[in-house]
This record gives structure tokens, C-alpha cells and sequence, in this order.
């Protein structure tokens, strides 16, 4: 019996039924309406970082590496649902420039401007390579990575960057100590965002709540349209059409952006095998086999390396397409190869990414408090699977502070060799590594819960 004219029950839940073009296409579309905003918006927030965004000579910079952004997240995607040997799950993963590295990147970046770039791009080729070679023993590494270290890891990754939604609402670093700083104008315009964004999420359905953020910041564009803070002059400067460039930025290789990728690539591998077993549960009712998550792990290692080579930044597998699957109940791994297809053409074009460079930083300020709000919540989540234990409370307790401490006060590092303070400043690394040291050498249970 047809399911709501796309196919059978047995048929939506096959990877490899491909549904009749006319709902398929829509289907593809609909998933890259989901990841857009978040695809984006980390090579936005780097080329902000850097010195080379909004109002900058440099602003060619971050519209090409918007440009990549869709292109390689579409590359990326395509390996994993249409695979190349052992490399891809082959099923509907959806690829996206990844928010784990970017408490990483920040520090290696901030202020360098086009400078810091092939250092970064060098950290992201080798730890694409590092996080591919993952695939081949990812099942046996797990247990290092338990709800309490995932959880205080995405919890962070949240926690350090809603400072960046706050900054752009207020009006962007440029004009912090300038009058314009935190003005109604700037806070009017990102909380048009928020309040349209919560409005759908909690009271529209379907597509329109799915997509609730895009939709926000769409609305947030308009309103500061009206008030006359949109400008196109990019735009009109930018290329109809352009290829990926190898090697855009050049490639240099720093000891502190090696480590500080090969290690964030541990926490990316276990969100895919998460986000894998996900999409297996969610739509079809099933585990993930070993083959499927080696794959998915070689693909997110692979696509995140050759878009370091195009000026592009790391991809992993994005946890808000497993939801929309879960949620149509349509496991195609085609219909994401559809929205792939369409993510590339979108990136070729980089009329596309001026567009984009156009949206005030205070809207995309709103839209950002809520994504890293977002992503804060997703840590508490897995978080509620943690038994509360001392231990348990402890390991938590001293990896939080310390690093949020040193994200907080970077000054406190002053003494410390140049690349151990850039690993240690980002707050995530030192954060993660605690974790995952005192989980593996405090005993479960300590001797005062044992007395007791």
C-alpha cells in the first residue's frame, strides 16, 4: 500500500528505492533547506574572525569560502550516498561544514587576516586524512567516548560560541567600543530572528517548523531591508560563475593546527557513528552495521580533506537531516543525493555567496544565538544519559572549569609555549582530553560512594 503517494512502507524504508523524481526532487531541497543557514555560517564566522568579513578588501575571501561551503557539504554528501569502495555509508547522510572546530579555528586565525588562512587550510587536510584513517578502527574506540564526554563536548562547543551570537546581535567586533555598539537598531534586527524562529518552531508544523531558522533570518533580512541596512554592492562584483580553485589559499602545515584537527576529528567521528545509527534507527527501525559506519567515518575524514585542498572548511554528518529523516519516514539515500546535486550548483555560482554576504551581521546574529543555543541543548541532552554519580559529577565539575576557565581568561596562558596556548585557549581540547583521562583511569565507583 502507498504511503502518502511516494511508495510502500517496505519501499521508504530501503536505502535504495529511489521515489518518483516529482516527490523526490522536493524531498532533496527540503534537506538542504534544513543544514543551509548551519552550512554556511562557520566560514562566515572564520572570515569574521580573521579580519576578512564584512566591510574588509577582503571580502572576496569569504565569499569564496561561502562558495565552498555548498560545494564540498555537496561532494561531501555524495560520498557517503553514493559511496566510492568502502568509503560512504550509502545511506542518506547529509554532509555540513562542522561547529565542532570551530573553538579550534578561531584561535588560529583571530585578527591574521588572509595570512592565518593556509595554516588553517594545512590543519584541515591533515586532520580529514587522520579522522578518514579513524574509519579503520572507529567501533573499538567508542568506549573512550561515553554520553558524559560527548555530551560536556557538545555542551562546550555551545556554551564558547554563543559569545559570537551575542556579538553580532550587538553589531560585530568592528564596533565594539563605538557608539553604535549593542543599539536598538542592531538588537531590533537579531531579535526579529529569534522571535519568528521560536514562533514556528513551537507553533507551525512541517517544513516550516523544520526549517524555522532559515525562515527567521529570511524575515529578519526583510525587516532590515525595509530599514535600509541591506547593501548589494557585492553582488554586482561577483562572478556569474566559477569553478573550485586548488590550493586558493595555499597550504602550510603548524604543529598546534595538526593536533588541535586530528583531535577534534575523534569527537566528529563518534557524532557520525551517533548520527549514523540515527538515521538507521529513525528510518529503519534497525542498527547500523559495522560496514555502514566505517564508511560513514572514511567519508567524513575524505570529504573534509579535499575541500581543505579547495579552501574549504572540515564537513561532518549533520544530527538536523537525521531528524527530518526520522520524520518523513523517507530512508532514500537518492533523495539526499538530489540535495547534494543542488547544494554543488548553488556553490558554483558565486552570486550565491555575495547574496548571502549581504545578510546584516546583527540578522545573522539571531540566527546564530539560536543555532549555538541549539547546540548547547543537544549537550544536555546526552547528558541526561549520564547516571549522576560523584564520579561522574567530578569528571564533569573539572573538565567544565578548566575549560571554560581558559577560554574565559586566555591571559592566564601567557607563560605557555605559542602552540600548546593555542590548543589550550580554544576551552574545547582541554575540556575533551580531561574527560576522556579521568573516565578512563578514575575507577566507576569512588571509595566515598563506597562507604556509604
Amino acid at each position: 500500500m502507498a504511503l502518502t503517494g511516494i511508495g510502500s512502507p517496505e519501499q521508504l524504508r530501503d536505502p535504495n528505492y529511489t521515489p518518483p523524481l516529482a516527490k523526490a526532487i522536493p524531498l532533496g531541497i527540503q534537506h538542504v533547506l534544513a543544514m543551509f543557514i548551519s552550512n554556511v555560517t562557520p566560514a562566515i564566522i572564520i572570515s569574521i574572525a580573521a579580519g576578512i568579513g564584512f566591510g574588509t578588501p577582503d571580502i572576496g575571501a569569504m565569499i569564496y569560502m561561502i562558495q565552498m561551503s555548498m560545494v564540498f557539504a555537496g561532494i561531501a554528501t555524495l560520498i557517503q550516498t553514493i559511496g566510492i569502495g568502502p568509503i560512504g555509508a550509502r545511506l542518506p547522510v547529509v554532509q555540513g561544514t562542522s561547529f565542532a572546530f570551530i573553538p579550534i579555528m578561531i584561535p588560529l586565525v583571530a585578527g591574521k587576516g588572509l595570512e592565518a588562512l593556509p595554516v588553517l587550510f594545512g590543519g584541515v587536510l591533515v586532520g580529514g586524512l587522520f579522522h578518514a584513517f579513524l574509519g579503520t578502527f572507529i567501533g573499538r574506540i567508542r568506549f573512550a567516548m561515553p554520553p558524559l564526554v560527548t555530551g560536556l563536548v557538545v555542551l562546550m562547543i555551545g556554551l564558547l560560541l554563543v559569545k559570537v551570537g551575542i556579538q553580532y546581535s550587538a553589531g560585530g567586533v568592528p564596533n565594539i567600543g563605538k557608539p553604535e555598539y549593542g543599539s536598538l537598531l542592531s538588537w531590533s534586527m537579531a531579535l526579529v530572528v529569534i522571535i519568528v524562529t521560536l514562533g514556528l518552531k513551537f507553533f507551525a508544523k512541517g517544513m516550516l517548523s523544520v526549517a524555522a531558522v532559515l525562515i527567521g533570518l529570511v524575515v529578519g533580512y526583510v525587516f532590515a531591508l525595509a530599514l535600509g541596512e541591506v547593501s548589494f554592492a557585492n553582488v554586482g562584483r561577483a562572478a556569474v560563475f566559477a569553478l573550485p580553485d586548488p590550493f586558493h589559499f595555499g597550504i602550510e602545515f603548524s604543529v598546534a593546527a595538526i593536533i588541535g584537527f586530528c583531535l577534534m576529528a575523534f569527537v566528529s567521528a563518534i557524532e557520525t557513528v551517533g548520527d549514523v545509527s540515527g538515521i538507521t534507527k529513525g528510518g529503519a527501525g534497525r542498527e547500523a552495521t559495522d560496514k555502514e559506519i566505517t564508511g560513514a567515518t572514511y567519508a567524513d575524514g575524505i570529504g573534509s580533506a579535499v575541500a581543505g585542498l579547495f579552501g574549504a572548511l572540515p564537513n561532518t554528518s549533520f544530527s538536523q537531516n537525521v531528524g527530518l529523516v526520522a520524520m518523513t519516514g523517507v530512508m532514500s539515500r537518492h533523495v539526499v543525493t538530489f540535495g547534494a546535486i543542488f547544494l554543488i550548483i548553488a556553490g558554483l555560482f558565486p552570486k550565491v555567496g555575495a547574496l548571502i554576504t549581504t545578510i546584516p551581521i546583527e540578522v545573522l546574529g539571531g540566527g546564530v544565538i539560536v543555532m549555538f543555543g541549539m547546540v548547547a541543548s543537544a549537550g544536555i541532552s546526552m547528558l541526561s544519559d549520564v547516571t549522576w554519580n560523584r564520579r561522574n559529577m567530578m569528571i564533569f565539575a573539572v573538565s567544565l572549569a578548566v575549560g571554560l576557565g581558559l577560554q574565559l581568561e586566555p591571559g592566564a596562558l601567557q607563560h605557555v609555549p605559542d602552540t600548546l596556548r593555542v590548543l589550550l585557549v580554544s576551552g574545547l581540547l582541554p575540556a575533551a582530553f580531561i574527560a576522556i583521562v579521568l573516565n578512563l583511569i578514575l575507577p566507576e565507583e569512588l571509595a566515598a560512594e563506597a562507604a556509604e
